[in-house]
């Protein structure tokens, strides 16, 4: 793992993440350009920046809601949804439940997000449309990750 008193930049994360789009969707997948799951694809990013040699495996293609969010509890730092900036992980209900994650991103200065999208079966970079914004529940900093001031 990377120097704990290094600082890695949230842009540092979404670069990292953009190397996994195309990416097919495969359950507890994780590797780039073969195949990863949304959980997946938090871990490998914070793996390869060196934020955290955490893994998990053995979950259902739907995740404990409980476990997934408890897990997100512990290991990153919660912060206001509203205050996500990009490289910061999202919690997203699925069917009313705590079911996925992603990574914030900009696309055109407009919020966007990156994750591993079980129906489109791939990884992929889209905005936050009304839909998807009324679906985050929680949002995260990995360890490690520098907040960065608003532009």
């Amino acid at each position: 793992m990377a120097d704990p008193a290094a600082r890695v930049t949230g842009a540092a994360v979404v670069a990292a993440a953009r190397l996994w789009l195309g990416t097919p969707f495969c359950h507890q997948g994780r590797r780039r350009g073969v195949g990863v799951d949304c959980v997946g694809l938090v871990i490998a990013v914070a793996h390869e920046l060196g934020l955290s040699d955490f893994d998990i495996t053995g979950y259902a293609r739907r995740p404990d809601s409980d476990l997934l969010a408890r897990l997100a509890h512990e290991l990153m730092q919660p912060i206001d949804p509203a205050a996500a900036r990009p490289g910061d992980v999202l919690l997203i209900a699925i069917e009313g439940r705590a079911q996925h994650l992603a990574i914030r991103s900009d696309l055109a200065g407009d919020p966007a997000i990156i994750h591993a999208h079980a129906p489109r079966r791939r990884v992929v970079e889209h905005r936050i449309d009304e839909d998807w914004a009324q679906r985050i529940l929680a949002a995260f900093r990995l360890p490690g990750v520098a907040q960065e001031e608003a532009d």
